[in-house]
């Protein structure tokens, strides 16, 4: 039986403080297969609510990972991943950090960062994460986690970095709480 998910942290500076940590010493599309293979299994032995596993590069939006954990996801999925990358893209910080920020008032959201229209293009609901590299300014990769609650989401996205750190090593400042 896979570990259970982990608590999200629910103030701004804990999750600022563990998104710190999430700092790779390389990341490529190997990393990147690695990571979403680990994750779908976990996912796969942990639930049984089909879920989404997307990881994609900051910089030209290709997809390196993709995939259910389990039959049943419905092109919904599709479009909240879509939505969260869109919003650790333009951010730079997890779509957690954003809900939490916002206390998930997407209208106060909207209005603070005058979306109009274009409000429906981000989501403000866990899940999705970015991926940092030592040495690397900025977001290199996003990973999205959808189809379960949004904290249990962000958990799970965070959690497979961590454990990829764990294999590999890190440079990020550390987990504080």
């Amino acid at each position: 039986m896979a570990k259970a998910i982990g608590v999200a942290p629910d103030d701004l500076e804990s999750i600022a403080s563990l998104e710190s940590s999430l700092v790779l010493p390389s990341f490529t599309a190997d990393t990147a297969w690695e990571l979403g293979v680990m994750l779908r299994n976990r996912l796969h032995n942990l639930t049984h609510t089909p879920c989404v596993i997307d990881i994609t590069m900051a910089n030209s939006h290709q997809i390196l990972f993709h995939a259910c954990s389990r039959s049943g996801t419905c092109p919904d999925n599709d479009v909240w991943v879509t939505r969260k990358r869109a919003t650790v893209l333009r951010w730079g910080c997890s779509s957690w950090f954003m809900h939490k920020k916002f206390q998930g008032d997407e209208l106060r959201f909207a209005e603070k960062y005058g979306l109009g229209t274009n409000a429906g293009t981000y989501a403000i609901h866990g899940g999705g994460v970015p991926i940092r590299v030592k040495g690397v300014g900025g977001v290199v990769a996003v990973i999205v986690v959808s189809g379960l609650k949004q904290n249990e989401d962000h958990m799970v996205a965070v959690e497979g970095i961590e454990e990829l750190i764990a294999q590999r090593g890190s440079y990020g400042t550390g987990r504080s709480y």
